[in-house]
């Protein structure tokens, strides 16, 4: 009897206890580890950690944080985050990423467009998908990376009403605009509408017809400089190279600030006008580094470092033309499969002779990469980017080749978190520590279709946990991430976006391909 009132006491003791712990104020129950977290502003409002919620014994936190005494913010935020489950922050399930995905669908979603008087929207005639953020309208080369997701989710009329939109913008415009807005009418982006097609169930011969033609028009508005080359070789969007073939370049049509950067071009021309460079030549450098996607990027820069001296015009790049090839021949395909014979021998001509200038001019055998090529120095440039993966997205590779990049990109651009997009630290957001969505997708697909898997699963491993290590944390899918610490990127002219149609899609489309992954993480 005398044992059992000696443990009923000590039990109350312990609920005595218990009680009182739940009585304390944060304060008074983290007592010197909630001053150094609120004192350091680990999180910018207060109010966040005191509302944070113990993953384990309160007393055994305390005692580890007295043991490891984490003494900078970034130490004592790893802390927190490893001890406390803190509201806005890491409240989210990793492994919600793919329902948050398919609850964002319609939320990114809009109806068919038909622009006011004024407005700078173009019309758009189907329902369409747009990035999120800032990036309220339907934009070119995001579409195809969103459209892999929609495919994954089962939303394949939603992939042939963008199609229908892109297929009517060419119809209208002569090409596919930036984004669906009258200051992008003058350049186009990475052309994908080509491979888009390739993800259509669309059987209709009509339907089909329709697309050649667009698709037909789309190569002619790249091609159009063809018709005006001056003796230094390169006219609108098109190059000379040195044996005559004809490659392809970003450009503008306009030298002018763009509308939706003008107070940053005006002071970028500005600094080139200081140092002897004409304002209206890097205006149009700047808008030619905007078709690119890569806007901006030590790539288009003549000192790697400042934007002042951008000169994308002067670069022959090796994602266009590996994207120009994918489209000649799927345009040669289609004709055949159309029996237009003429046709077919046309553009099949025009892909063989692409696919050999890339060989000559844009493969860099003693280095094992694929680059871009300078035509004014007339030879390929240094930079090292996650561009060289793109003949090997596309098919234009040798097994060797391909081999050769996968080490390449084994021994530098693969980082913690992803691929890195380059190797130089600018502050540009298309440079390093940066990586992108559309970017990883190339290099998945690209690697494993030369058996490359391997190294495409460990790229592929490393985003998907990027992306949902990032989630936990913010709740959010976000534009682009930093694959060196694994959390939001950063640099460029705007604040990281969320939405975001683009890492949705690529991250349901890794998700699809290797659903492993992100067991393997849960398990983790």
């Amino acid at each position: 009897m005398k044992r059992a009132r000696s443990i009923l006491g000590a039990l109350a003791l312990v609920l005595m206890s218990t009680a009182a712990l739940a009585q304390q104020s944060p304060a008074e129950l983290l007592g010197p580890l909630f001053e150094a977290v609120q004192t350091k502003r680990v999180f910018p409002d207060g109010k966040t950690f005191v509302d944070a919620v113990p993953k384990r014994d309160v007393r055994a936190i305390l005692a580890d944080y007295r043991r490891q005494q984490p003494a900078d913010p970034t130490a004592l935020r790893a802390f927190v985050l490893a001890n406390f489950t803190v509201p806005g922050v890491n409240d989210h399930a990793a492994t919600d990423v793919r329902q948050h995905v398919r609850a964002l669908w319609p939320m990114l979603i809009r109806q068919p467009v038909s622009p006011a008087p004024g407005s700078s929207a173009l019309r758009v005639p189907a329902p369409h998908v747009v990035p999120g953020g800032r990036f309220r309208e339907i934009y070119y080369w995001d579409s195809y990376f969103t459209m892999l997701g929609l495919a994954v989710d089962g939303q394949q009329p939603l992939i042939e009403s963008m199609l229908e939109a892109f297929t009517a913008s060419i119809e209208e415009h002569g090409h596919i605009p930036n984004g669906m807005r009258t200051y992008y009418l003058s350049r186009s982006q990475p052309p994908f509408f080509a491979l888009m097609l390739d993800l259509s169930r669309n059987a209709d011969p009509a339907t089909a017809a329709r697309r050649l033609a667009a698709l037909r028009r789309e190569h002619a508005f790249w091609m159009k400089g063809a018709a005006c080359l001056d003796a230094g070789g390169a006219c609108l969007r098109v190059v000379r190279m040195p044996d005559g073939s004809l490659l392809n370049r970003y450009y503008d049509d306009r030298d002018t600030p763009r509308d939706e950067s003008f107070a940053e071009d005006v002071a970028t021309a500005a600094e080139a006008r200081a140092a002897g460079r004409d304002p209206r030549l890097v205006q149009r450098n700047l808008r030619a580094g905007a078709e690119s996607g890569w806007d901006f990027s030590s790539r288009w820069l003549a000192d790697g470092r400042s934007l002042a001296t951008i000169r994308t015009i002067d670069i022959v790049p090796v994602d266009l033309n590996s994207l120009m090839l994918a489209m000649e021949e799927r345009i040669a395909t289609r004709c055949a499969a159309a029996g237009d014979t003429a046709c077919a021998a046309e553009f099949a001509g025009s892909a063989q002779r692409r696919k050999a200038a890339i060989a000559r001019y844009l493969w860099v055998a003693r280095e094992g990469r694929f680059a871009d090529w300078d035509r004014i120095a007339q030879r390929p440039t240094p930079a090292l980017t996650a561009a060289t993966l793109f003949p090997l997205f596309v098919g234009a590779a040798t097994p060797g080749q391909a081999a050769r990049v996968a080490a390449t990109v084994r021994r530098t651009l693969l980082a913690p978190g992803g691929l890195r997009t380059t190797t130089s630290r600018t502050g540009l957001q298309w440079d390093s520590p940066n990586g992108w969505a559309p970017l990883q997708w190339v290099a998945i697909d690209g690697l494993a279709r030369y058996g490359q898997t391997d190294l495409a699963r460990e790229i592929a491993r490393r985003w998907a946990d990027t992306v949902a290590r990032t989630y936990a944390e913010t709740g959010k899918m976000l534009e682009k991430y930093d694959v060196e610490e694994r959390k939001p990127g950063g640099g460029g002219e705007y604040p990281t976006q969320d939405g975001f149609g683009w890492t949705n899609g690529v991250f349901s489309a890794i998700d699809e391909r290797w659903p492993d992954l992100m067991r393997e993480r849960r398990r983790d």
